[in-house]
């Protein structure tokens, strides 16, 4: 891709807001509007308005770059459901080649994934009949999926066979006919197709079976709870983000020390937190979820939690001793937006958590929130969580609007020369004020007084605007949630988009 050619300016429009903004080209508004995507409402779109969106700038660009951005986004940004929606979309434009069926068999990485792509092609190509869930199956997604089922085993597909999916794994290997690479996987078809799949043991079927007994007492149940907790730990067959997501009813149960020193040992290991890929904000959901938790093991899970979150920031470069940077993170009123209907977890939280993987990582850093006005806050940059949890009950304390030029005319007041000025926001930036100030203007003041300062503006919510050009004037654009965005080709001061 010539990412030069996708910054060139298209043309001044107005943001949500009514303030000026740019236009982007479509494979750039098609990036920033799938990194920042979870398919749920946003303050200024639904969720059906952004996937109409993304669908009409799928047929704007090339099929190769909607291939390639499904594969990138799943393999690399780590997101799920927004790829499978690249590929359907894609396979009603481009039949002409394999291009569909290779991007599917890359993407599809999950057995579930199988039937979470079907689902979704019948979510978007609805059946005339109402006998039949999905009608002409797209060739190209079949002869994907046909490659993805052979790279699953026996375990992968039971871990998924439910019976409260809407496209179920039998349902899945008639529309898909896979063809068995030998006679071990054929008997493996056969079980799927027979329902005897041996039941997995994970945590959800192990506490699914247990929750259907009868107990004596809510002590014998407690104690059975326990005990089936610390059989689980002890196995070691919990996986890591089943370990995190389940930290509060470990801490319920009473989970002896023993097992929590070892949850401790995996949650904060280098290896595991970068094999699990989790997105940062999983692990501020954990810590939300056990700080108020009144129990002995509390705290030291909650150290565990940073470290782990240390060591997603350690891999970020392009801050030496002597780089000088400000972060500022939006908390306006259209920040405080779940990401999606089953998370509590808004815009501005993973603005700020970002913000503050940024500072772990900076000597020299001043690092604030915005809003009607700025406001710096100053504390110890070692916590990652805390530090999220401390600028969070600030919030409320800047107003509501996106006021993003007080931050560049705060530096200019204060005569600060900055290497680095980061900006997270959903990019909606105005003059709640009713003036003429406008963040493109208070930049290029700036960079007379700071020639080799570089701003960049990190999109959280992909609507689609830009309050600035991004070919000149060191303004650069970064977009998504995932701590991967901050590798150093980008701090350092790559165009990439």
């Amino acid at each position: 891709m010539n990412y030069n050619a996708m910054l060139k300016e298209e043309k001044s429009v107005k943001n949500h807001e009514g303030a000026k903004a740019y236009a982007m080209t479509p494979e750039l508004e098609l990036y920033t509007a799938v990194v920042t995507a979870s398919l749920s409402d946003a303050n200024y779109e639904k969720h059906d308005e952004r996937v109409e969106r993304i669908s009409q700038l799928i047929s704007k660009v090339s099929p190769e770059f909607v291939a390639r951005l499904a594969i990138y986004t799943r393999t690399q940004m780590n997101l799920r459901s927004v790829p499978l929606l690249l590929l359907v979309e894609l396979a009603k434009l481009h039949n002409g080649d394999n291009l569909v069926a290779r991007a599917v068999e890359r993407t599809v990485l999950r057995a579930d994934e199988i039937m979470e792509l079907l689902m979704c092609y019948q979510w978007r190509n609805p059946s005339d009949d109402p006998r039949k869930k999905i009608c002409r199956l797209s060739r190209q997604i079949q002869n994907g999926l046909q490659r993805a089922f052979n790279h699953f085993d026996e375990y992968q597909f039971a871990k998924y066979d439910r019976d409260n999916l809407e496209v179920k794994l039998r349902d899945a290997l008639f529309l898909v006919h896979p063809k068995a690479k030998d006679e071990q996987q054929q008997a493996l078809f056969d079980k799927i197709v027979n329902r005897k799949l041996e039941v997995p043991y994970t945590w959800e079927t192990e506490l699914s079976a247990l929750g259907q007994q009868q107990f004596e007492s809510d002590q014998q149940k407690q104690e059975a709870f326990r005990n089936k907790w610390e059989n689980l730990i002890d196995s070691g067959k919990l996986g890591y983000m089943a370990m995190m997501r389940n930290l509060r009813n470990m801490l319920q149960a009473d989970v002896g020390y023993p097992q929590m020193m070892d949850v401790v040992a995996r949650l904060s290991n280098p290896e595991q937190v970068a094999k699990s890929k989790q997105l940062p904000f999983r692990y501020l959901s954990a810590y939300r979820e056990i700080e108020k938790v009144d129990n002995v093991h509390t705290t030291m899970l909650m150290n565990a939690l940073e470290e782990a979150v240390k060591c997603a920031a350690a891999n970020i470069e392009g801050f030496d001793e002597n780089t000088r940077v400000l972060l500022a993170s939006d908390v306006s009123g259209s920040m405080r937006c779940p990401i999606s209907h089953r998370s509590t977890v808004e815009n501005y939280d993973i603005g700020i958590l970002l913000s503050m993987l940024l500072r772990n990582r900076c000597k020299q850093v001043v690092s604030g929130i915005f809003g009607d006005e700025w406001k710096a806050v100053n504390m110890p940059n070692d916590n990652i969580l805390m530090a999220t949890r401390q600028m969070q009950r600030l919030v409320n304390t800047v107003g509501y609007s996106t006021n993003g030029y007080k931050v560049v005319n705060w530096l200019i007041d204060n005569n600060m020369v900055m290497d680095k000025v980061m900006m997270f926001t959903d990019m909606q930036m105005w003059n709640s004020g009713g003036g003429n100030q406008h963040i493109e203007a208070s930049w290029k003041r700036y960079k007379r007084m700071a020639p080799n300062a570089k701003l960049y503006l990190f999109d959280l919510s992909g609507y689609g605007q830009l309050p600035l050009r991004i070919n000149d004037s060191d303004v650069y654009l970064i977009a998504g949630w995932s701590d991967r965005l901050m590798c150093s080709q980008l701090l350092i001061g790559a165009k990439m988009y």
